[in-house]
């Protein structure tokens, strides 16, 4: 007999597992989410994506403000689930995790140890690693510590960006959440200890929640690192600066640049780049007001290049000022074209 499982999860990233659990025929005892609030500039009640899938599935719904609360626990308690499984959720106190008899194991975007945290997708993206995957394993008192149970690997492209990345590791979480329940119902699957690395092996890298700090570009950063960044907080909280023209300052999201080396010591542009030589006049390296990092060039038309603190350009893709729709640079530029005129800050 297949085991009973109450799922707990909120966003996107927790829907393709529980529909996986569905269409492979486990028995959801219930779904426990987050409660809803309100959000966005109308302060519109939301419900978690989790919450829209099971209200259509017609599945028992729980959502709890306290996973501590004596009645959420004994309701909890009185679905006789074998199985707990956690998705992008909470951090679950011992007396929830420990409730099934199976246990309670979580996916995590990360091939831990590395990676332990909040936001191990975004992270992986801007600290510029070419690999990374998902992690099924048992839940204890620690973040991100549990025995593992499966994992599963795949490449990060060089344009990758958080939100492909969330995709890619969505279908492969998904698949892991039923290998990981068929190995549990049958016994075969083992957890093991966590393995750090062996000195002179790459240092455990943590992914720490995103915070408006660092979301803010600093320009003084080399363009790899900045383009990193922009991808990797792309589509969602979206890298940030403040576009000034002197007088006025005005808010924008980043979501997405290219790299641009300078060919030095001529200071052409690579020959990749799309824009016209002229417009890059004045990287010398010689006067520091001219080649101060967040310095635009523009044709006014097409392309919007920034310098980086290490001499090279990012060009903006996709942009956004804030009240403003999501756009194309070149759409922006037909609306706002002394651009050249203003800095980054």
């Amino acid at each position: 007999m297949k085991p009973r499982i109450i799922y707990m999860g909120t966003p996107e990233f927790a829907v393709a597992p529980l529909d996986k659990l569905i269409q492979a025929g486990y028995p959801i005892a219930a779904v426990v989410t987050v409660p809803d609030k309100p959000s966005g500039r109308g302060l519109k009640i939301r419900q978690s994506d989790v919450k829209k899938y099971a209200l259509d599935a017609r599945l028992p719904l729980l959502q709890p403000v306290s996973l501590k609360d004596p009645v959420f626990l004994e309701e909890l308690s009185s679905f006789h689930a074998d199985l707990f499984i956690v998705v992008a959720f909470r951090m679950l106190p011992k007396a929830v995790w420990s409730m099934p008899p199976m246990g309670t194991f979580n996916l995590h975007g990360s091939l831990l140890p590395q990676y332990r945290g909040a936001a191990p997708i975004n992270w992986a993206v801007i600290n510029g690693e070419n690999r990374t995957g998902v992690t099924t394993f048992m839940i204890d008192e620690e973040i991100d510590t549990g025995e593992i149970l499966l994992q599963t690997s795949c490449g990060i492209e060089p344009q990758e960006t958080a939100g492909s990345l969330h995709d890619k590791l969505m279908v492969l979480g998904a698949d892991l959440v039923i290998e990981t329940v068929k190995g549990l119902e049958t016994g075969r699957l083992v957890p093991r200890k966590q393995e750090c690395p062996l000195s002179g092996e790459q240092p455990l890298r943590e992914a720490p929640k995103l915070t408006k700090e660092l979301c803010r570009i600093r320009w003084d950063k080399s363009a790899e690192e900045i383009d990193r960044l922009v991808r990797g907080l792309s589509p969602y909280p979206a890298a940030a600066s403040v576009l000034s023209d002197g007088d006025k300052k005005f808010d924008m999201k980043i979501f997405r640049t290219q790299t641009q080396t300078i060919r030095k010591p001529d200071a052409t542009p690579h020959p990749s780049a799309r824009e016209e030589r002229g417009a890059f006049a004045g990287i010398t390296g010689d006067n520091p007001e001219e080649n101060r990092p967040g310095r635009i060039f523009s044709d006014h038309k097409t392309f919007i290049s920034v310098l980086c603190g290490d001499g090279n350009l990012v060009s903006l893709e996709e942009i956004q000022l804030a009240g403003k729709k999501r756009m194309k640079v070149k759409e922006f530029l037909a609306g706002f074209r002394d651009i050249a005129s203003c800095s980054f800050i």
